[in-house]
């Protein structure tokens, strides 16, 4: 799997992102989990014209030493579709400068 991780948090951060993505994002079933909306500019044309796929997100998970975003774009309504692949540059940059932005937002310097 191909992923952006920032490791070694702090307690302190941990927790102050925890509230962040809770506040921000919506929670999966499974604890620790995220899902982080792409945005409709950054779609590439597969994705763009599988409407019944939309919205697109991208996973966010938490744990108490660090934040891992999957780079694989994906929906919610669908398991397998051609739709669902790795982030193109433009998308993996979003990510990467939306999680960098966060962070720099919470004041969270690694």
């Amino acid at each position: 799997m191909k992923q952006y991780i920032i490791d070694e948090l702090r307690p302190d951060d941990y927790q102050r992102i925890k509230a962040y993505l809770d506040d921000q994002l919506t929670a999966s079933s499974i604890e620790g989990l995220y899902w982080m909306p792409l945005e409709k500019h950054l779609l590439n044309l597969t994705q763009t014209n599988h409407h019944h796929c939309q919205p697109f997100y991208v996973a966010l998970e938490l744990t108490p030493v660090q934040l891992s975003c999957e780079l694989l774009i994906r929906t919610q309504h669908q398991v397998r579709c051609d739709c669902i692949e790795y982030a193109n540059e433009t998308q993996r940059n979003w990510i990467i400068a939306t999680v960098d932005a966060i962070f720099a937002k919470l004041k969270i310097y690694t």
